[in-house]
């Protein structure tokens, strides 16, 4: 199911990352302004990337780290497609616009009912974690956790009032477009926080990598559209730190693994 879902959305990040100009013929609604267009698409990337370590893991534990957040966005992404619907283009005179409107709703109906089900079968598998081999550090952790508060947070307040936005996202969005990147953040906050609660490299390396790949991305989206933010309110410096805590906390995150004694072939201490 994962190796699909990374399939499926990097589909999705095709006509958003790339062709951000054009999502009225090339997209399952009309995305504007085209700044968000790209934002949403890099979380797309970013997902595919999370989605296709996971279903590469052989451990449970290290693959666990995708899958309630995978569920939690995509369940969240429904409920705002089926209130929005009269937004989607499923009669548009353009082709293309009108399959990808059938398909997403085909993959937004089906995939959370799926991936639940599925979950709640590994769930009751039998089995133990293994011990924690790699411990992250106490200030990464910390940081870890004020992330996921932030984006749950900001999740929460752009799906509840889409209206917020106007002075709590550095540029322009329509409810639609709002509750769509709050499903986002709340997706990557569940991921966020836990990977904070795992509390162990070798559990949440599949994480890092999605993290480095997620700011990675936005800072990119960013640079294409810079003109697109107002960089005389605060919350758009707000923004950029932001994105640039999780790219560092990626990375950190990364070279800390390597050096630990698990990585280094040293048998773990008994926890």
């Amino acid at each position: 199911m994962l190796l699909v879902a990374s399939g499926l959305v990097f589909l999705a990040g095709v006509p958003l990352f790339v062709g951000t100009e054009q999502t009225d013929r090339y997209f399952a609604w009309t995305v504007q302004p085209p700044i968000t267009a790209a934002f949403l698409g890099a979380s797309y990337w970013a997902s595919c990337i999370f989605e296709l370590a996971a279903a590469r893991q052989r451990i449970w534990v290290r693959a666990r780290v995708a899958v309630p957040a995978v569920l939690v966005f995509t369940t969240l992404t429904m409920v705002v497609t089926l209130v929005y619907l009269d937004r989607f283009h499923l009669s548009s005179t353009e082709p293309w616009a009108r399959f990808v409107t059938w398909s997403w709703l085909a993959i937004y109906l089906g995939v959370p009912v799926m991936l639940g089900f599925l979950l709640l079968r590994q769930l009751r598998e039998q089995g133990s974690d293994p011990l924690r081999v790699a411990p992250i550090p106490t200030g990464l952790r910390w940081l870890s956790a004020g992330q996921a508060a932030i984006m749950l947070l900001a999740g929460a307040a752009l799906l509840l009032d889409p209206a917020i936005a106007s002075w709590l996202w550095p540029w322009k969005l329509t409810a639609l477009t709002g509750r769509a990147v709050g499903a986002w953040l709340i997706g990557f906050g569940v991921a966020a926080l836990q990977a904070t609660v795992e509390g162990d490299f070798d559990r949440i390396r599949i994480g890092l990598v999605t993290y480095v790949s997620l700011g990675a991305l936005q800072l990119l989206a960013l640079a294409r559209y810079l003109s697109a933010l107002q960089w005389a309110r605060p919350v758009s410096w707000i923004y950029v730190g932001f994105l640039l805590s999780i790219l560092g906390l990626g990375l950190v995150g990364l070279v800390l693994s390597t050096r630990s004694p698990f990585r280094r072939g040293l048998p773990p201490r008994q926890a």
